[in-house]
């Protein structure tokens, strides 16, 4: 293996910085600061402010790929699709690659990212090296784990565009074999389930054999009915066959039924994309008759969350639902860590207020023993990801927010955090308490002493 460089990639890279400092320069002082980006992940539908944004459109490349070195540099606007086609010919993938395929590498940093290695690579910004960081108050600086910018390095993470952006990342890669062989295994109670993931990602293996990837879904095809699966992935030479859920199969489905599968490395790195889980469902697309009409190439995640942004904006169900006298349904669209230990309670609970399924598990648990202070998880502790992404039914006397504030108080009961890419109902207090306000500010008036970027807590809960 060897390394991939564009040195004119890197050339332009530079370049662009430069635009980029002068544009913002040229912004009249006390101006907000926003991006102008094409795509999003996040589920905070904000109105326009008519304020033009920062044009990041030139650090979306994979600038190097050093194959011996196993580590890449890439623009931080770069979608894990992009980066994923640049790495895995050469026998590599970053050590974690969120569901999604436009996800970006910066956005994962920002925010939080999480996959089926979390519980042996932690989480996406574990595996970064360098950022390069555009603050709020116009510098380009270089955050490192050792330097002047330390503090900015660890504190980046679940700041989410609110302390400044990341123009260039130089992150670890991974070696890939071809094929990864699934093994599906269902047990009877939610406490069993959290025991085998606690013994799984304990040893890294199972039944004597090695595990590369480990996550879960829960089914609940009837009331007080629930079959929990651990789905096990391994890296395999050869495969007796591939399995495709780019097209009429829908991957989710094939859990119960197959008790072993293999795909394709490219293929299991976005079996979740196609259907963006099992959200397609809502739009019909699961429908056999539909999705034979439906354009292959807009089988993706992107497309699905577009539609909802219409949605929301237009309120076309809520209208409907009133006409026929329907209930209004609240949106809850949720990633929460909840330890590992509690887990089994935490989805008695879920089961018996929110109602929602299918639900997705991932175990994670922090390379770094130092941790990181805004999503202040405990290092060497197992947590399981917990995400759920459907609407409740509101009975009557029940207003928008109930399921969601139920939610965000019963995980901090069980010592668990809640993602912030959704909409957030945290009182000030409570907010700068889970997400470690001290840290937070100090940095702020480091890095934003003017606030030209939005404050986490008015981005994240009020929505501006």
């Amino acid at each position: 293996m060897g390394t991939s460089r564009d040195g004119a990639g890197l050339n332009n890279h530079r370049a662009a910085v430069a635009a980029l400092r002068e544009a913002y320069s040229a912004l009249p002082p006390g101006t907000p600061v926003r991006l102008a980006k094409p795509t999003s992940n996040l589920f905070r539908f904000r109105r326009s402010t008519g304020v033009p944004g920062l044009d990041v459109s030139r650090f979306t490349d994979v600038l190097e790929v050093d194959a011996r070195a196993a580590v890449a540099e890439v623009g931080g606007m770069t979608t894990y699709e992009r980066l994923v086609d640049a790495t895995l010919p050469h026998g590599l993938m970053p050590l974690v690659v969120p569901q999604l395929k436009t996800i970006t590498l910066g956005g994962a940093v920002a925010g939080l990212g999480i996959e089926s290695t979390s519980f042996r690579n932690g989480l996406p910004h574990e595996s970064v090296l360098e950022a390069e960081i555009l603050t709020g108050d116009g510098r380009v600086v270089i955050a490192r784990p050792d330097n002047e910018h330390a503090d900015l390095f660890r504190g980046f993470p679940n700041s989410y565009g609110t302390l400044g952006y990341s123009l260039r990342l130089r992150i670890e890669l991974e070696p890939v074999r071809p094929f990864v062989r699934l093994r599906h295994i269902r047990f009877g109670s939610a406490a069993d389930c959290a025991d085998a993931l606690a013994r799984i990602c304990a040893t890294r293996s199972y039944d004597g054999g090695r595990v590369d990837f480990v996550d879960g879904t829960v089914f609940a095809p009837r009331p007080h009915d629930t079959a929990n699966f651990i789905t096990l992935g391994d890296f395999v030479d050869d495969a007796p066959y591939t399995s495709d859920y780019t097209g009429m199969n829908i991957y989710y489905q094939s859990i119960p039924s197959r008790e072993v599968d293999y795909l394709t490395i490219h293929d299991y790195l976005w079996r979740w994309d196609t259907d963006w889980f099992w959200c397609s469902r809502a739009f019909g697309v699961q429908r056999p008759a539909v999705r034979a009409l439906w354009p292959k190439r807009y089988l993706r995640s992107d497309v699905y969350r577009r539609m909802v942004e219409l949605e929301r904006r237009y309120k076309v169900t809520d209208s409907v639902n009133a006409r026929l006298g329907r209930p209004m349904r609240e949106p809850v669209i949720q990633d929460v860590e909840i330890p590992v230990e509690r887990l089994a309670e935490f989805l008695e609970f879920f089961h018996h207020e929110i109602r929602i399924n299918p639900v997705w598990l991932c175990p994670l648990r922090l390379r770094s023993r130092q941790g990181w202070p805004l999503y202040p998880l405990e290092p060497e502790r197992l947590y399981v990801n917990v995400g759920f992404w459907s609407t409740v039914p509101l009975r009557p006397g029940e207003t928008d927010g109930t399921y969601n504030r139920l939610i965000e108080r019963t995980v901090a009961e069980m010592g668990g955090h809640k993602s912030l890419y959704s909409t957030s109902y945290y009182e000030p207090d409570e907010f700068w308490k889970n997400y470690n306000g001290t840290v937070y500010h100090e940095l702020k008036r480091e890095y934003d002493p003017d606030g030209r970027l939005p404050d986490l807590y008015a981005k994240c809960v009020r929505g501006r």
